[in-house]
């Protein structure tokens, strides 16, 4: 039904009937403010892309392994901490 929808002949009708709208003086200001707006997209998604980016590891310090990692040492149990009264309690 919507065969060939898009036709050159089509295409040429709206870039006149633009012409017409906007005029000549208007056009070359709406294409660079266009060409900028498109310019700070890309800026913006590539910047987007490098926060997710993972930095390279031989920038990063390395983390201690398991086994030189030093251990807690357990806590003597001494006088409990004070616990503050509960909601409905006088």
């Amino acid at each position: 039904m919507l065969r060939n929808v898009l036709e050159p002949w089509h295409l040429l009708i709206v870039v006149i009937v633009v012409m017409v709208m906007f005029g000549s003086k208007k056009l070359p200001d709406t294409a660079r403010a266009l060409g900028k707006s498109m310019r700070i997209l890309k800026s913006e998604a590539k910047a987007m892309k490098d926060d997710g980016a993972v930095p390279p590891a031989s920038s990063a310090s390395p983390a201690p392994s398991a086994s030189s990692a030093s251990t807690a040492s357990p806590v003597s149990p001494g006088v409990p901490a004070p616990q503050a009264p509960r909601a409905g309690q006088s």
